[in-house]
């Protein structure tokens, strides 16, 4: 741990890795911490990397909620061309028939028509419940099941580079906000298609990625 005393309580900035999932993180933390009681405030994917807070200790856990609810920013990093089952580099790949390769105005045009308030469908694979299932579960045992859209904000979704067929913008958005869904839509927009090939969160509120403790 960098600095940090086993018997800290509090809400702690974290840096979480590729590989692990979330939970393991919060594991990994218990096996070094005297408090048992520790939450994270936004699960990342294990192919995603960047800021995951955590809270500590039982008064701290309750102010997860608050949390939660804060601005979130990501450095995504689009393919285009293709589809993915999964929606992001571990699913199954569907190329797609383009007349043409995707202009910059033509990518900014899109990315602005994907910010403001609006409805999203969350990935199948992802942690949702339906019917007190996880929505990853049933999609890979085959069942046919169907997500209900829910309102989120993308306040903005900046480029950062692109050359065909690698996009990578910022994004800066609501809580609830799938980046794996907002590729789909990304590429569904430009009629290429498109898949998260990797995600960093690097802001949950002004919990900020520089400010962030690596756990060794």
């Amino acid at each position: 741990m960098e600095k940090l005393d086993r018997n800290f309580r509090g809400i702690l900035n974290t840096y979480k890795p590729v590989g692990p999932s979330s939970f393991a993180m919060i594991k990994k933390l218990r096996n070094v911490l005297t408090e048992k009681k520790i939450g994270h405030a936004g699960t990342l994917d294990p192919l995603a990397s960047g800021v995951l807070v955590v809270a500590v200790g039982r008064e701290f856990t309750k102010k997860i909620e608050k949390i939660q609810k804060l601005k979130k920013a990501y450095v995504a990093s689009l393919r285009l061309g293709e589809f993915s089952t999964t929606d992001d580099g571990e699913g199954d790949k569907e190329r797609v028939i383009f007349k043409k390769e995707s202009s910059i105005k033509e990518v900014e045009r899109c990315l602005q028509a994907n910010t403001g308030r609006r409805m999203q469908t969350p990935p199948k694979y992802s942690a949702k419940k339906i019917a007190g299932q996880r929505a990853y579960k049933l999609a890979r045992a085959g069942r046919d099941f169907t997500l209900e859209p829910k309102e989120i904000t993308i306040y903005e979704i900046n480029t950062i580079e692109y050359k065909f067929p690698n996009l990578k913008v910022e994004v800066i958005c609501s809580s609830g906000t799938y980046i794996r869904s907002l590729a789909r839509e990304i590429g569904s927009c430009l009629k290429t298609g498109a898949y998260l090939k990797s995600l960093e969160r690097t802001a949950v509120g002004n919990y900020k990625m520089e400010d962030a403790i690596k756990l060794k």
